[in-house]
């Protein structure tokens, strides 16, 4: 398998069903911006800002690696954090992951 499909409901509550390449590494936030969705990803991926903040919404959060140190200390700082929140920059996509659904995080 090639893409899979993920869904991402933006801040207006507007699903964007996206085709997602697997094979290139590309993460959540990586893919929202290639999309042009609202996601600013400032300090490029390195789990440093928590501008791609994001909720799993979809069953897929069982199924996701454990949160890093890294994650769990900027989600700490982040605003309106929830137990389904991570970082779309830590979000690699895989196979594992066709049909999920991500609903952006306001922002603070």
């Amino acid at each position: 398998m090639a893409d899979i499909t993920v869904h991402v409901i933006d801040r207006e509550g507007v699903q964007h069903d996206l085709e997602a390449p697997i094979d290139m590494g590309l993460n959540m936030m990586e893919l929202c911006k290639a999309s042009d969705l609202p996601v600013e990803g400032t300090c490029g991926g390195m789990a440093l800002c928590a501008s791609c903040h994001m909720y799993v919404e979809s069953a897929h959060l069982e199924q996701m690696p454990e949160k890093s140190e890294d994650e769990e200390d900027m989600l700490d700082e982040a605003f309106f954090v929830e137990d389904n929140s991570r970082l779309g920059c830590q979000i690699k996509l895989a196979d594992l992951h066709d049909g999920l659904v991500v609903r952006l995080a306001a922002v603070g």
